[in-house]
């Protein structure tokens, strides 16, 4: 079984052909198809291939399927006695990708 390591939107993430993975807001629309080259480690199944600090040549390519907010967390802010309170929310955004192939190069 293939998977690779490869770094996003400042994270690093697992991935393998076929699964689908939430990572930090990407430009595009769903549909569209997208390449991650900064792979760090890979695998084929038989040898792991480490970089130093990336792999040279290698690339991981995913289709979009979706842009969205996830779950909205409540900022609150509360001083007691001093009549302070401060509620606020925040969404972040996500793109939803499928992995369609891993390339080691």
């Amino acid at each position: 079984m293939s998977y690779a390591i490869i770094r996003t939107g400042g994270k690093q993430y697992k991935v393998e052909p076929g699964k689908s993975l939430r990572i930090p807001t990407l430009p595009g629309d769903a549909g569209t198809k997208v390449e991650f080259n900064d792979v760090l480690l890979g695998s084929n199944g038989k040898e792991v291939k480490a970089g130093v600090p990336n792999l040279k040549g290698a690339k991981v390519t995913a289709e979009i399927l979706k842009q969205g907010l996830g779950d909205k967390i409540v900022v609150f802010k509360f001083k007691r006695r001093k009549n302070y309170a401060r509620k606020q929310g925040h969404r972040q955004g996500y793109t939803e990708v499928r992995i369609s192939n891993i390339t080691l190069g």
